[in-house]
């Protein structure tokens, strides 16, 4: 049977293989499950998030105390979108030492699709200094570890020489660890009226609400809802059965080789009706995977590409009603809020921070800029010294980074690369850009696709493997997974969920699934499998084989 919750996804997202015909007939092993993923993603449920601790320690501090040294005490905050403060812990006080080094850690989530702003604040009696930096910086660093130069409130000049703050990041186990699961069912209900159904699992965990979110950890006694559906291309799954179990009680089934009836849905509990169907673990396996940010710390790298449409349907870009317009007030247009917004989040992932650009239709730009300010610029410039032209091509950009990609898989280089291509038009050469997408799907490359301004995306959307469908060449072939998200902006200008945001949250994922394709393991990284024993009571439940 496939479908599943699965690693190599990188977080809250289903997987397995839509095999129409025969859906029990699948090893669990052999990936994709189309039509699961596609049920999991209409819900939103991708992004990654894992837990980590921060450490601290201090040095050359200065002394407040006139007969003894300080007692120091720090604090840390997050930033939140408005500029406020909101304090995610503290540490104990360690008396009379101008080197502290705090036992006390603070556990908070990571989230890769979003800068998380970070104030660190040391206090004894009076305060004693403060440092800035996002999370992304710690996690970052190959020794998981950033040295910051403290300075006073707000950034006064006062005195330069205050010490300095060292933040160190470690990944949680529950965050790595994994349970793999192999689920078998029998005697389920058929929901098809001229066939019999599709099925696959969901699992979730309560909330105090009365709800359920999908799981991202859980402890082992925890309750999980396991419900099985009969899949329907119009995204209306029929619900055929669910129960409720915790992690324990699964691994009791598999040890036991017993199996568990589904119930009917019912809103009250004593209503629900048992079923015939059952279901049945016949494995059971913890273990501890690499995770996305063993990769990043140990030298790995996103690599990030921009190509901008300059095709004529934008507009005159000197007309207020151009998506190329520039606005005078410093408001942003369409395509350098996604520059910004989506550069912001990967520059933190580049070394070098030297990014090719390129432009399509009037092609003004070509060659690599110096960071994000570099795009900006050369963008602006460009506006001025091009006549816009088309059509919307871009099966020329992909190829042109695909060649970039594969000299950096020939050479060996621990490097990933990110194509944001930022559009206003109906795509021209939809095949040719499937094929080129069909042939980089086996490149350490990941495409980002920004639809701007009122066109019909229709055939955008056909790049996305959202719909459950791979793409296929001309020549037949099967792209071998998916390395392509498309966001229309006007989708989310309105909504709680920002473009960085709807576009980044698939990128560790298609990141995991490349390294695991090719067995690629990062190199400063100990074996997890051989780094320790694995706690039983903490389980990450975001990791689960069906």
């Amino acid at each position: 049977m496939g479908g599943c919750f699965s690693d190599t996804r990188g977080g809250q997202q289903a997987v397995g293989g839509a095999h129409r015909s025969t859906p029990f007939d699948r090893p669990s092993d052999q990936g994709h499950n189309d039509a699961v993923d596609h049920f999991m993603r209409s819900r939103g449920l991708h992004a990654l998030f894992t837990q980590i601790e921060l450490s601290f320690s201090a040095s050359k501090l200065r002394d407040l105390d006139v007969l003894s040294k300080s007692d120091p005490m720090a604090v840390v905050f997050a930033k939140k979108r408005d500029g406020t403060l909101e304090e995610l812990g503290r540490t104990e006080v360690i008396m009379n030492t101008l080197n502290p080094v705090w036992i006390s850690k603070i556990t908070t989530a990571y989230q890769f699709e979003i800068i998380q702003p970070l104030m660190l604040k040391l206090n004894e009696q009076d305060f004693l200094g403060e440092a800035t930096c996002a999370l992304s910086e710690i996690v970052t660093k190959h020794s998981k570890s950033l040295t910051l130069n403290l300075r006073e409130r707000n950034e006064h000049r006062g005195m330069k020489n205050l010490g300095t703050f060292t933040i160190k990041s470690e990944e949680t186990m529950a965050s790595r660890t994994v349970v793999e699961l192999v689920f078998r069912c029998s005697d389920l209900d058929n929901k098809d009226l001229f066939s019999k159904s599709d099925p696959f699992l969901r699992i979730s965990r309560p909330v105090e609400s009365g709800g359920s979110v999908p799981i991202c950890k859980t402890e082992v006694d925890t309750p999980l809802i396991i419900e099985c559906f009969d899949f329907n291309n119009n995204g209306r799954h029929s619900l055929i059965g669910k129960l409720q179990k915790s992690l324990a009680e699964l691994q009791k089934l598999n040890e036991e080789k017993a199996g568990t009836n589904f119930y009917s849905s019912a809103p009250v509990q004593n209503d629900q009706k048992l079923l015939k169907g059952q279901l049945f673990v016949d494995r059971f396996c913890e273990k501890v995977q690499y995770s996305f940010l063993d990769y990043i710390s140990s030298g790995f790298e996103l690599n990030f590409m921009v190509a901008i449409d300059f095709t004529a349907s934008n507009g005159n870009p000197r007309l207020p009603d151009s998506l190329h317009y520039i606005d005078p007030s410093g408001r942003l247009n369409a395509y350098q809020q996604a520059i910004v917004e989506v550069g912001e989040v990967i520059q933190f992932y580049d070394s070098d921070r030297r990014f090719p650009a390129w432009g399509f239709g009037g092609r003004p730009i070509d060659g690599p800029v110096e960071g994000i300010q570099g795009i900006m610029s050369a963008y602006a410039s460009a506006l001025y010294n091009v006549s816009l032209a088309g059509p919307t091509l871009f099966g020329h950009v992909i190829n042109k980074a695909a060649q970039i990609a594969s000299r950096s898989l020939s050479d060996n280089q621990t490097k990933y690369f990110v194509l944001l291509i930022i559009t206003d038009g109906v795509i021209t050469d939809l095949q040719e850009t499937k094929d080129a997408i069909v042939k980089a799907s086996d490149l350490p490359l990941s495409i980002l696709v920004v639809g701007v301004g009122g066109a019909d995306f229709k055939e955008m959307e056909a790049l996305d493997a959202d719909n459950g469908q791979r793409l296929e060449s001309l020549t037949g072939r099967i792209a071998t997974r998916d390395i392509v998200q498309f966001v229309p902006m006007r989708e989310v200008q309105s909504g709680q969920i920002s473009i960085v945001h709807s576009l980044l949250e698939e990128l560790p994922g298609q990141f995991l699934a490349y390294m695991r394709s090719r067995d690629i393991k990062p190199p400063l990284v100990t074996d997890p499998q051989t780094s320790g024993s694995l706690q039983l009571n903490r389980i990450a439940g975001n990791h689960i084989f069906w």
